[in-house]
């Protein structure tokens, strides 16, 4: 499975795609949020008429899951932190391995998305859902998912966004997950971002970023969600520095 070359060419406004009741939304923090098959509602913000287009695919936490309003989760906030037109798909509860709300794993709900979408990049959030789950099969289940977006999206690159800590300590299998997947990444030739690695979230910045409330279920607060956002945009900024001068001319 060869590296996607880097495009990053463009269109404009940001789609946010399943914006659901948060009451809708499992209660433990296990996942991500929009469906194939939901109603969907588009809202658009400004951007550049020349901005990259991105997906990012996931769970609740890409859903926006504890945010004030679903389109003030990470995915959304990152989209418009770096100007590029953003799609946003996920499934509350969904993973790799483990069905989500509407019963969707991440490689029934890859082969709903939109072909004609044409995305610049795909970010491939979690999937901390999959810790109760036979992690034996997690390597083949993820890499199933990405070549299939490989094959979808043959000009997009494929940026793999690891799981982050819900609850700390972090639990053990959540950072086998973290293994398994970054070690896969590494094999494919694949951009891997680890926030357990780089310790996005800690003990110092664990109650500003997390929602433990009985509203939030360990999910990213209105805070966390824009701290992720910026954490996200960072790395994806780095990825293709010449071509984002391109398209922010």
């Amino acid at each position: 499975m060869p590296r996607a070359s880097h495009r990053f060419l463009a269109v404009a406004g940001v789609v946010a795609l399943g914006a659901v009741p948060l009451s809708s939304c499992a209660s433990e923090s296990r996942g991500v949020d929009v469906s194939g098959d939901w109603p969907s509602s588009a809202a658009a913000a400004a951007a550049q008429d020349d901005a990259p287009s991105m997906l990012v695919f996931g769970d609740s936490w890409t859903f926006g899951l504890a945010a004030s309003t679903p389109t003030g989760g990470y995915a959304y906030l990152a989209g418009l932190d770096l100007g590029w037109n953003t799609t946003v798909d996920g499934e509350n509860g969904s993973g790799y391995l483990h069905p989500g709300e509407h019963g969707g794993l991440y490689g029934t709900r890859v082969v709903q998305l939109d072909p004609e979408l044409d995305p610049d990049l795909v970010v491939v959030q979690g999937s901390i859902n999959d810790r109760a789950s036979d992690l034996s099969t997690l390597s083949r289940a993820a890499n199933s998912v990405w070549e299939a977006l490989e094959r979808m999206y043959p000009d997009a690159e494929l940026v793999i966004l690891g799981p982050a800590p819900a609850t700390l300590p972090v639990d053990e299998s959540v950072e086998r997950i973290d293994e398994i997947l970054g070690n896969l990444a590494q094999t494919e030739g694949l951009d891997y971002i680890s926030p357990l690695q780089e310790q996005w979230i800690t003990k110092s910045n664990y109650d500003t970023v997390i929602d433990s409330s009985s509203t939030g279920h360990y999910h990213p607060s209105d805070t966390g969600h824009a701290y992720l956002a910026e954490k996200l945009a960072e790395h994806i900024s780095e990825i293709a520095p010449e071509d984002l001068a391109i398209a922010s001319e």
